[in-house]
């Protein structure tokens, strides 16, 4: 009797038998627990994820280009105006010499190996979201298109590593962004990859309950603890330079939470930029994305612990503009070989490089480890290559 007992376990009410195989992964999966504290799998998640590849990106960048926003285009007219610095280089720096406004020709300096690149660079966006929205059929286009010049800058700003972008889709009201927001930063400072103290177990705690109930009541979709799930899940399995909480509520706003102050765009070149706001009143307080122009201050950096198990630290490197080579340079030299007159007067001239590289001299914007690949990256950096602005 008790043998059939157990047999009858194995299977469904409606008759449909459970094969042993499918009960030993279900029995695996019931031991999982979700918490506040313990580090969640993607695994884990009911958020349905789209991702938009390649090819999808740049049908969005074409139409971005063709419906034309006035404030994104008066913005790097401005950009174009200013001219860059000879002493910029190894400084973060966006530059638009010449050419009609079109990524290929703005070119943009990454944090982390320190070459001009442009901003013609896709990558691929993967957007969690509710599954009320599969079933409204809805396209997860407009949520990309609606940060689009936000995503262009941030991955410009990146050499490696940003081939992906990910997106938590909310509909969180500003004040559940704020405090969400929070929550995230002391979960990253204290319990993220380190030994949580038992005082700090009980706020995060709290404070996720605080969170699930306020989002519950509210009836927002998708839940806090789904949100939460994902968003971790995401730091600890894909480690991004940045995930984005997008809000679909008119009265909110799309937090960028950035993982390392290395990656959080420059004040000195960002102060100015769009709100992405359509109200031409508007301010501040009423962006649609928060990106920070006012560097670190103003940026949402998440403090991770990195390291061993945590993934590598994060350091800027002054590597060799040519895409291809990974020659990287000493950043505690300041000494430059110079080229005579530009890339491709150096190039062709075979100076021979010096260990800290060969620096074009009609720019002063990039670095090479020899003439050979000052020639081959000819082709993409005539595009910006100019004459300084004198000090």
């Amino acid at each position: 009797m008790g043998m059939r007992t157990a047999l009858s376990s194995f299977h469904y009410t409606h008759g449909s038998e459970v094969k042993l195989s499918e009960v030993v992964p279900r029995l695996a999966m019931a031991k999982r627990h979700y918490s506040a504290l313990s580090q969640p799998t993607l695994s884990m998640s009911e958020l349905i994820c789209k991702t938009l590849d390649h090819d999808a990106t740049d049908m969005l960048i074409d139409k971005w280009l063709e419906h034309r926003n006035d404030a994104y285009w008066e913005w790097f007219q401005g950009i174009r105006e200013r001219k860059h610095a000879a002493n910029s280089l190894r400084r973060q720096v966006l530059v638009w010499n010449k050419g009609d406004f079109l990524p290929e020709n703005i070119f943009c300096r990454t944090v982390d190996t320190g070459r001009l690149i442009p901003l013609d660079r896709t990558w691929s966006t993967h957007v969690y979201h509710h599954r009320s929205m599969q079933d409204r059929k809805l396209s997860m286009m407009p949520v990309v298109f609606t940060m689009l010049p936000e995503l262009m800058m941030l991955r410009g700003m990146h050499d490696l590593g940003c081939d992906d972008v990910y997106i938590i889709v909310t509909d969180m009201k500003r004040q559940e962004m704020d405090d969400v927001t929070e929550y995230f930063n002391l979960v990253c400072r204290y319990a993220f990859g380190r030994t949580c103290k038992p005082s700090m177990e009980n706020e995060i705690q709290y404070n996720h309950m605080r969170l699930s109930h306020t989002l519950l009541k509210q009836r927002r979709t998708p839940c806090f603890p789904q949100i939460d799930i994902a968003f971790r899940a995401i730091l600890h399995e894909k480690r991004p330079p940045f995930i984005i909480l997008f809000s679909h509520q008119t009265t909110s706003y799309s937090q960028i939470l950035f993982t390392h102050p290395l990656f959080v765009p420059s004040e000195e070149i960002f102060f100015d930029f769009p709100s992405g706001c359509p109200n031409p009143c508007c301010n501040d307080d009423c962006e649609m994305i928060r990106f920070p122009r006012r560097g670190i201050e103003g940026a949402a950096v998440l403090s991770i612990k990195r390291g061993r198990r945590n993934g590598r630290k994060v350091r800027s490197r002054e590597m060799c503009n040519w895409i291809d080579c990974n020659i990287c340079f000493n950043e505690e030299t300041s000494q430059y070989a110079e080229s005579s007159e530009g890339s491709q007067s150096s190039a062709d001239s075979g100076d021979t490089p010096t260990n800290n590289g060969l620096v074009c001299s009609k720019c002063r914007l990039v670095k090479y480890c020899s003439p050979e690949h000052q020639k081959k990256d000819w082709e993409e950096h005539r595009r910006v290559c100019a004459k300084a602005a004198s000090i």
